[in-house]
């Protein structure tokens, strides 16, 4: 794939891919569609102070984690379009209570569950990886993201004018917030009719349980429990601070502790319970694949996306502070560590494509995070302004471009699960975001970075020790296992059952065939008793007159 041919528009693929970024663009505007406003909020209420606007930045990126790993299952079992439309017309009835919410309590919770909005990064990962040759993944989803994370840094320049020009007065943030929630809605119902789940109607591949990540070996299962704790574990910290802070009682914070462990507890069983039997039964030597690579990338991402949404809530007041800028010229140029998401994360993708090692790739990009947040740490009021921007503008490069490589390696690992592997990596993204803001209440700026470039150098370690080249990742198609090849044969088995069963109960609404336990269920749905009992009839009468069989 050549850069030149995103803008052949007539190519179904490109249109997809379009569309599909667009919709995340969107769906990040509304996301961070507070911190641009944080000001005008806290001069238009009086019960409003800067310590709540923190707790919510923290409640902005804690339920996508969750989120993520729900929204993987469910992407896998109903496709892309159906998740990311109804999941874009859903989060806006949080923005719209955000928007309008007068008691600080109101503004938390809804920004709580607007955060879920997060999720859609990984349905439109699923997405592209459904329309792009394996040859061509790492540039079209580094498109993908790039273009749409840019929606944070859209955000930060526009929701303020549309605030005080287009509604003005003290309400303004109120109103441009619901905008942005109406348009995602909307183009939420338009991305259901405007695209299919890849150019096939076999392009969307099931797993066999959508409940848990399937694995190959038992050992996978014991890091893949590993890995599941901090997923919900994290939002421990949200508690701890929600409580401090006096939003909840003690008692109210010990049952969501308690409601933490219970959940965990309770994926770790869907864990076990999808993987024991595979396991017992044994997994065919075609599909096999290293989770180890799995968890590789998700300290990858918890090192790159985790370090980038925690750095830019900080980093105009570092800026402001350090330097002695006032507010508007700090925060201009810390949106330069958000533009570079235009060209950094699709660069990183197309390099991971070209360079025919995608490996390699990865551990050089978070090397290179290492060294830049590392640079970051030494900076100081006696560096020169000028040296400090190409610094973080430097380092930004590497932090975009290792999650577009990131993502250029998972669809190439099991594409049968790669919504699932996208929820995991995606929400490891959060887990680091939410870890380090939590981090940042207790250090110093400088501190700070350094701890960011010890966390992207033990990613380093653990991509060069576990991360596997994926097999086929340079292929024309994505590897096919015989596990897949069976999968599908049931599905075409089953809907050629269900057309059988059409004929059979002719005069019925719908026949489904639906799996239960060890069987199956077939479910045929009628308009009357009348249509049910001329059916019997009719099924009856043709039993009674077929001969007998001969002797």
């Amino acid at each position: 794939m050549q850069v030149s041919d995103v803008f052949r528009f007539k190519n179904r693929d490109i249109r997809a891919l379009h569309l599909t970024w667009i919709a995340f663009f969107i769906s990040f505007y509304v996301w961070f569609n507070m911190a641009p406003l944080a000001s005008s909020m806290l001069r238009s209420v009086d019960w409003l102070t800067s310590e709540d606007l923190k707790l919510f930045a923290i409640a902005n990126v804690a339920l996508t984690i969750p989120a993520r790993i729900i929204v993987g299952m469910a992407l896998d079992r109903f496709g892309p379009r159906r998740v990311f439309s109804i999941l874009m017309v859903l989060m806006a009835i949080p923005a719209l209570a955000f928007a309008f919410g007068d008691t600080r309590e109101q503004l938390f919770v809804s920004r709580l569950v607007l955060s879920s909005i997060g999720a859609s990064f990984v349905v439109g990962i699923h997405m592209v990886a459904l329309w792009f040759k394996p040859r061509d993944i790492g540039f079209a989803e580094g498109l993908y993201a790039g273009w749409g994370n840019f929606g944070s840094a859209a955000a930060a320049m526009t929701l303020p004018t549309i605030a005080l020009t287009l509604f003005g007065g003290d309400e303004g943030w109120r109103w441009s917030i619901a905008l942005s929630g109406v348009v995602m809605a909307g183009y939420g119902v338009f991305y259901w009719f405007a695209l299919t789940d890849g150019p096939h109607p076999d392009s969307h591949r099931k797993p066999r349980k959508a409940a848990a990540l399937e694995v190959s070996t038992w050992g996978d299962l014991a890091l893949l429990v590993l890995f599941t704790v901090p997923m919900v574990g994290i939002l421990a910290i949200l508690v701890w601070r929600t409580e401090d802070m006096g939003y909840l009682d003690g008692m109210t914070a010990s049952f969501v502790y308690a409601a933490i462990i219970v959940v965990i507890l309770y994926q770790i069983f869907q864990v076990l319970r999808v993987n024991v039997p595979i396991l017992k039964k044994g997994v065919p030597a075609d599909d096999r694949y290293p989770f180890k690579s799995v968890a590789a990338l998700n300290t990858t991402y918890f090192a790159n996306f985790g370090a980038e949404l925690a750095v830019v809530s900080m980093l105009p007041l570092f800026f402001e502070q350090t330097w002695g800028l006032n507010a508007a010229v700090a925060g201009i140029i810390a949106s330069s560590f958000a533009f570079v998401n235009l060209f950094a994360r699709p660069m990183g993708g197309l390099v991971s494509d070209r360079f025919g090692n995608r490996k390699f790739v990865m551990l050089s990009y978070m090397l290179g995070i290492a060294v830049g947040f590392g640079l970051m740490g030494l900076m100081n009021s006696s560096w020169p302004l000028i040296v400090a921007i190409a610094i973080t503008i430097f380092c930004s490069f590497f932090v975009q471009g290792a999650e577009g490589a990131t993502f250029g390696i998972i669809p190439s690992i099991k594409r049968r699960v790669t919504g699932q592997i996208s929820g995991m990596a995606g929400a490891y993204g959060n887990v680091g975001a939410v870890f380090y803001l939590f981090v940042f209440t207790m250090v110093t700026p400088s501190q700070f970075f350094f701890i960011i470039a010890a966390g992207a150098f033990v990613s380093w370690l653990v991509c060069l020790i576990w991360l596997k080249e994926p097999q086929g990742g340079f292929g024309d198609e994505y590897l096919v296992s015989s596990v897949d090849e069976a999968i599908a044969l049931e599905a075409r088995r089953r809907k050629e059952a269900e057309a059988e069963l059409a004929l059979v109960f002719a005069g019925s609404q719908k026949v489904a065939v639906v799996e239960k336990g060890e069987g199956l269920t077939v479910t045929a749905r009628f308009g009357s008793l009348d249509d049910l009992r001329a059916t019997l009839a009719r099924i009856s009468s043709g039993a009674a007159g077929t001969p007998a069989p001969a002797e």
